[in-house]
């Protein structure tokens, strides 16, 4: 069974940092590709950045230069680290992959960035 479990999400100021975590279990991670997405309130998910199984990454323009996705194998984790938080950076963080086709998400993490 496919299982992703958020953590690290919290509130923080303006200008300020979190690390976020997920770890997977019940799929051979290290061969999938990865993303985390955001739902802010009232508006759609939205696909923040990708690691693919080599560890080349990407992002959505809003977060280029503050966000860093990055993953860690042997311990079948992704991880974004988020730098010079914004309040427009207040969602809820979902990781994802794509499982044999079929997409597989976490409950989520709130991240709230206010002073």
């Amino acid at each position: 069974q496919v299982q992703l479990v958020e953590s690290g999400g919290g509130l923080v100021q303006p200008g300020g940092s979190l690390r976020l975590s997920c770890a997977a279990s019940g799929i051979f991670f290290s061969i999938y590709t990865m993303d985390w997405y955001r739902q802010a309130p009232g508006k759609q998910r939205e696909l923040v950045a990708t690691i693919t199984n080599t560890g080349s990454t990407d992002y959505v323009d809003s977060v280029k230069g503050r966000f860093t996705i990055s993953r860690y194998n042997a311990q079948n984790t992704v991880y974004l680290q988020m730098d010079s938080l914004k309040p427009e950076d207040t969602a809820v963080y979902y990781c994802h992959v794509r499982h044999i086709g079929v997409p597989r998400w976490g409950k989520g993490t709130l991240v709230t960035v206010s002073s």
